[in-house]
């Protein structure tokens, strides 16, 4: 697949950071709505874990030489699947998206090739608006793998905390315990097992994934009668939009349906208010059986938007196509 007369491509550097950031702000901007990215994001990405800019990522240049397009591969973890995002300018990029998807999932193989797989699955997303890029994916040979949908709840008139269930305590993560952290751990990978996508990681290195925390005192941990039961995992994600965002809400199997999970969400609702918010929010996998919308839809959080995510196994370079992906 060709890019349009006169347009080119080249790898990205830092020194690109303004220009990249321009087009992912334009391409959120007609998505969601609003921007959702800043400079760090774009400086994290080029220079994230498993991720080499020379070789898994694109810029696409306009015959004026401005960048129009930006492709990436994200895998924070170098295990599981591959993302891969294509953001371009909405007004003057589209022509380039197809070529730079076609450019990326021939890296996706390379990739495959490299870590010594048979193949590997390869997902993207699409938001509302986006019906040429969800059309660009089905003609790459994309298939629906799932919906998230994106919750959210004003803070202004959030109530008081009622009383927690019999047994139930909760309090913030100790981050200098380094027990209490391989417990929330521990709770957050145990409650996730039965859920679909998950990818398990060992306690060093999810601690080095999530890096320097800047909040712990949004980080809460659920006791039940003295034992650790669930975990509330935040994320300065929203924080552009004034708003405390969930990550991840974690209960443990055999404490679930006890008020756990509503207890956790109360509190960092709370925490999120006290700090001036003007909301909290979060995400949820439709898949995942796990985490009722009842559950949400109970502690105030309602409906916003959803994002569908589609999926292609990609067989590794070299590979005949396998009958299964990873």
């Amino acid at each position: 697949m060709t890019l349009p007369a006169g347009w080119t491509t080249r790898r990205p550097t830092l020194d690109d950071v303004a220009a990249i950031l321009a087009v992912v702000r334009a391409a959120d901007t007609f998505a969601i709505g609003h921007p959702d990215f800043d400079a760090e994001d774009v400086e994290a990405s080029l220079t994230a874990p498993y991720f080499d800019p020379a070789r898994d990522s694109w810029l696409a240049l306009d015959p004026d030489d401005t960048v129009v397009g930006w492709a990436t591969v994200d895998n924070p973890t170098g295990v599981g699947r591959e993302f891969v995002e294509v953001y371009v300018d909405p007004e003057r990029g589209r022509a380039v998206r197809a070529p730079l998807l076609a450019r990326q999932l021939d890296r996706v193989a390379e990739r495959a090739a490299e870590r010594g797989l048979t193949a590997l699955t390869v997902r993207c997303a699409v938001f509302a608006p986006e019906r040429e890029w969800q059309r660009d994916l089905g003609a790459a040979g994309f298939t629906l793998a799932k919906r998230y949908v994106r919750m959210r709840r004003p803070l202004a008139d959030l109530p008081a905390e009622p009383p927690l269930p019999p047994g139930v305590t909760v309090r913030p993560v100790r981050p200098d315990d380094e027990a209490d952290l391989r417990q929330f751990h521990r709770i957050y990978d145990t409650a996730f097992r039965d859920t679909p996508d998950h990818e398990p990681l060992p306690y060093d290195r999810w601690r080095a994934r999530i890096g320097d925390v800047t909040a712990w005192d949004e980080w809460f941990v659920a006791e039940v009668d003295g034992v650790p039961a669930g975990a509330l995992q935040s994320s300065d994600q929203a924080l552009d939009q004034h708003e405390g965002f969930v990550r991840s809400l974690s209960v443990l199997p055999a404490y679930r349906r006890r008020g756990v999970g509503a207890a956790l969400l109360r509190r960092a609702f709370a925490r999120y208010a006290q700090k001036g918010r003007q909301a909290a929010g979060l995400g949820v996998d439709l898949t995942n059986p796990t985490t009722p919308l009842s559950l949400y839809q109970s502690v105030g959080l309602r409906e916003t938007r959803w994002t569908d995510m589609y999926e292609l196994v990609v067989p590794a370079s070299g590979a005949g196509t396998p009958a299964t992906g990873v």
